[in-house]
């Protein structure tokens, strides 16, 4: 039977006895049933497992002692940083919860001229945090053992001032570009890429000259027009088959 994966925040000791957070705790005590003597996996964002027993639950308070370790190493050999205009709905929870399971490394989320999301400063960071939770879950439940970064969103065209964040090839998916091998003169060897996705209603002429300055290559996914959660799924995996662990 597969166990439960648990992440805590605090650093992991092997014989020690940690407090399982309130939330986890009652999902735990509430919902899976968990009793004393159950066995968990625990982790804590550092690459490492721990095996897990629980020894006691006392209303929506978990206590669990902590077992051997190993390291178990789960991450992609491919640096995905994906920068995604913000959805609207659900939808950014699903694009986050999906590329935290494909592996990815890094999301940025960044509001475009049409995007139909707006946030502000405050409303940025409070969807961060939430944005974090669910990759968090995501890692429980996809057996990896560190938490991608997840940002807080921003303007587009101050990220793309930026400067680039990895060596590898920088591409903007485009329904109308041509499909284009990435890895360009390395020769199918890559160890990162930086990604684009656009929102609903596609990036804007200024916008795509802004990506062009900033290095950025447009690339096709096929002759359909995707939706932008699909379009997110859909080069992620691409990129993972040609260049990762897929």
């Amino acid at each position: 039977m597969r166990l439960t994966r648990v992440f805590v925040e605090a650093a992991l000791t092997s014989g020690s006895t940690v407090e399982l957070p309130p939330d986890t705790a009652s999902h735990l005590a509430k919902v899976l049933r968990a009793r004393g003597g159950d066995e968990l996996i625990l982790f804590s964002g550092d690459g490492r497992e721990f095996n897990g027993a629980i020894e006691a639950v006392r209303g929506s308070r978990v206590s669990v002692a902590v077992g051997d370790s190993r390291h178990v190493n789960r991450e992609s050999p491919l640096a995905v940083t994906l920068v995604q205009c913000v959805a609207r709905g659900d939808r950014m929870d699903f694009i986050v919860q999906k590329a935290t399971e494909l592996g990815v490394a890094r999301v940025v989320p960044v509001l475009s001229q049409r995007s139909v999301v707006r946030l502000d400063k405050t409303q940025a960071e409070s969807k961060a945090i939430h944005w974090r939770a669910v990759a968090l879950s995501a890692c429980e439940q996809s057996g990896r053992n560190r938490l991608p970064i997840i940002e807080a969103a921003q303007p587009l065209l101050n990220y793309l001032g930026e400067p680039a964040p990895c060596a590898g090839p920088r591409l903007v998916f485009e329904p109308e570009a041509a499909a284009r091998d990435p890895s360009g003169s390395a020769g199918g060897a890559i160890a990162d890429a930086e990604i684009a996705i656009g929102p609903e209603g596609g990036f804007a002429p200024d916008e795509l000259e802004a990506f062009r300055v900033a290095g950025f290559s447009q690339v096709g996914l096929g002759p359909r027009i995707l939706r932008t959660e699909t379009a997110a799924i859909a080069a992620v995996v691409w990129l993972q088959a040609r260049f990762g662990d897929m």
